[in-house]
């Protein structure tokens, strides 16, 4: 009996430790931050209709 809750606990612990890796790593892929809106490469346009 001793063996199968040393077993049981051996298992919720490393679910945990899975579950809070998965979800540490979520969360720093989430932590990027905001890239500039800006264009590389811009072009100067005419008046329109010449």
């Amino acid at each position: 009996m001793r063996r199968l809750i040393a077993a049981a606990a051996t298992t919720l612990v490393a679910a945990a430790l899975a579950f809070g890796a998965a979800f540490g790593i979520v969360a720093l892929l989430g932590a990027t931050p905001e890239q500039p809106n800006t264009p590389l490469i811009s072009y100067d346009t005419g008046p329109v209709g010449s």
